[in-house]
């Protein structure tokens, strides 16, 4: 067994090495630059668009509103990454990584919003008139029939990645936080985690939307608003931590404290693996959402759905990571969820159980938006019927992940997600052509 895990552990150390990173940076510079900074000039078009999508009009075809589309993409994305990620892209790669966390959300948000805009373009209706798209039909009716083997590969590996990233490793995240601080036994904070994904799940996209779209932004405002406290408190420290963070990135960071020291490339190399773990562009999650919005153009939806990377990873990471450097314990030795609390505890007392309630909230609400994306892969592959057995597994999952001993599971799901990775990535690439005739369409009718 042994023997066994170590061979997963080389092969994830291969299927996010170099090759994958730059495949996952070099797509979103090559849609950005194709799009002309598109993402980036329309950021605010995308924020009025977001705001205005709360209510849709009437005709547009889809199951949800583009908002809760957002919000659904964003509790799978807003999670441990924010929180425990963070950290660890600093504990290995030194501040520097942050910088390399924002280029690659800069470039992410292209990846981003070429997703979405192919999600909507090529999805379709199901036998029960339910909207699915993502990567695997996007590959197979934008690539053509002869592609769908490559969409049956996405479809598999995403099914797998979800009970692994998307399920028992949040499980098991918010059971440990619970019992570390509160003492609340594992099996417990199991079954009250399963029976309320459970009241969720069984509604479908609609509730997981409505829940959604509540529960994301006041989580999100609140854990920023405690950053903010503490930042203010420390805005002296402010300024030294941005400087800190642009020179370490092309420097490498020298050891301090409890800190081994980072070079460049770890610098780099945590940043964007880190900022891809995060905010998932690239990876072929986020799309599968998004196609089941009420929209009349997939271009708005792409305005919409570009915002995920900008909030995850712009606002909500930058916000720990500044919070972690501003309270100077990122020297401490301390790594992941124990170093962001150890960070929020010294610039606010009691200010570790934002983290820990942040965790718990963002762990439930990823194992929501999780459930859709491996229902909607695993019905591309068994068909409608699997609906059903798949919700019900996935409920009794969170229950086995909240008890269970999870360093394999972790590095499953990890060369799972890089796995999905690869066919999104070949799609977006081959399709770009479509992305940029659609946008410079749009945006020549509709100038903003």
């Amino acid at each position: 067994m042994e023997a066994f895990s170590s061979f997963l552990g080389d092969v994830s150390g291969v299927v996010w090495g170099p090759l994958m990173l730059v495949l996952l940076f070099g797509t979103g510079l090559y849609v950005t630059i194709g799009l002309g900074f598109l993402p980036q000039r329309k950021l605010f078009y995308g924020f009025r668009l977001m705001l205005g999508g709360r209510k849709v009009d009437a005709g547009h075809e889809g199951e949800i509103t583009p908002f809760q589309a957002l919000t659904t993409a964003l509790s799978a994305t807003i999670g441990t990454g924010n929180i425990a990620g963070v950290a660890t892209a600093i504990y290995l790669g030194g501040p520097g990584a942050v910088f390399w966390m924002w280029l690659t959300a800069l470039v992410g948000m292209a990846t981003k919003y070429a997703e979405a805009v192919l999600a909507v373009r090529y999805r379709e209706t199901d036998v029960n008139g339910r909207y699915v798209g993502g990567p695997m039909y996007y590959i197979r009716n934008g690539l053509g029939r002869g592609w769908g083997w490559l969409g049956w590969l996405f479809a598999l590996f995403a099914t797998i990645a979800a009970f692994g990233i998307g399920n028992t490793v949040q499980s098991n995240s918010v059971a440990q936080a619970l019992e570390s601080t509160v003492g609340v036994p594992v099996i417990a904070t199991g079954l009250v985690l399963a029976a309320l994904t459970f009241l969720v799940i069984i509604g479908g996209v609609k509730r997981i939307g409505r829940v959604a779209e509540h529960l994301v932004p006041l989580m999100a405002i609140l854990y920023v608003i405690g950053a903010a406290i503490i930042l203010i408190v420390n805005y002296a420290e402010v300024p030294a931590a941005l400087s800190m963070i642009v020179t370490d990135a092309f420097t490498g960071t020298a050891a301090a404290g409890g800190f081994a020291g980072a070079g460049l490339l770890a610098a780099i190399r945590f940043g964007v693996a880190r900022g891809v773990f995060s905010n998932e562009a690239g990876l072929g999650s986020a799309p599968i959402a998004h196609a089941a919005a009420k929209t009349n153009d997939p271009v708005r939806q792409g305005c919409v759905a570009m915002l995920g990377t900008f909030i995850d990873t712009i606002i909500v990471c930058s916000m720990t990571a500044l919070v972690i450097i501003t309270t100077g314990v990122w020297t401490s030795g301390k790594t992941g969820a124990e170093l962001s609390a150890l960070a929020f505890n010294t610039g606010l007392p009691g200010g570790d159980w934002v983290v820990t309630i942040g965790l718990v909230v963002f762990a439930f609400t990823t194992i929501l938006g999780w459930s859709y994306y491996g229902e909607r892969a695993a019905q591309f592959i068994f068909g409608p019927k699997i609906v059903l057995p798949f919700r019900i597994l996935w409920v009794l999952a969170v229950v086995v992940g909240a008890v269970g001993q999870l360093g394999l599971i972790w590095t499953i799901a990890d060369i799972m997600n890089a796995m999905m990775a690869i066919p999104n990535l070949i799609a977006i690439i081959a399709l770009s052509g479509t992305v940029f005739a659609v946008s410079r369409a749009y945006f020549k009718q509709n100038e903003h």
